[in-house]
């Protein structure tokens, strides 16, 4: 069974776990890096990290962009919206579908 994880700042992230989603309180980028391979390579179907933590591993990031897993889905933190999840979302539905449907 595929599981769920999220990984941020512990303000950010914290309230998850009572969701029942694996949560890594985690904002260092060289850790975060090794965390999202590992979660890729065990049995985790989406990775949701907050918008701040995603910036320190763009390239991380990219590189699970093509594969059908995980999803790595950009969320904001506590302390804000900065639109990068909005953007990845609609360059996400752009590439499926052919154009943004979302605007």
């Amino acid at each position: 069974m595929y599981k769920t994880a999220v990984i941020g700042d512990t303000a950010s992230v914290s309230g998850f776990a009572a969701l029942g989603l694996s949560v890594f309180r985690e904002t260092e980028p060289e850790k975060i890096k090794k965390l999202i391979n590992k979660l890729a390579a065990s049995d985790f179907a989406v990775i949701y990290i907050t918008e701040p933590a995603a910036a320190l591993v763009s390239d991380t990031i990219n590189k699970y962009r093509s594969k059908k897993l995980p999803s790595i889905v950009l969320i904001p933190a506590i302390e804000g919206n900065t639109g990068d999840g909005m953007r990845s979302l609609h360059e996400a539905v752009e590439k499926a579908v052919g154009s943004d449907i979302l605007n």
